[in-house]
């Protein structure tokens, strides 16, 4: 534990968070437009009940493959988060040893 170098976990911070905010902003991009793309895909449709078009756009190819990209979009994004949290949890564990050290070093001297 004591080979832990923050400087690394903060870098790692700094170099993923726009990754991480694109990534964000790519997820939620995608689910708005999912409502858009119902929509479309509503008024496209030939039926005529709400009931029957909703089913059609749930149904449709294009629907499908936005969801697929919105599951892409948010396993990136998952990713890269928990990636951050680990880099934050490695700056906690070495201020916590060097907590511990700067006591042990009272304590000894």
């Amino acid at each position: 534990m004591r080979d832990i170098d923050p400087n690394q976990a903060i870098d790692y911070i700094i170099k993923h968070a726009e990754m991480f905010a694109k990534a964000k902003a790519e997820r939620i991009y995608l689910e708005e437009f999912r409502k858009s793309k119902k929509a479309i895909l509503m008024k496209e449709s030939f039926e005529e009940t709400v009931g029957a078009q909703e089913r059609e756009a749930y149904a449709h190819p294009d629907y499908r493959e936005l969801l697929k990209g919105l599951r892409e979009a948010i396993e990136i994004e998952e990713k890269l988060r928990w990636d951050l949290v680990a880099a934050q949890a490695r700056v906690d564990v070495w201020r916590s040893i060097e907590a511990s050290n700067r006591r042990e070093a009272r304590a000894l001297g």
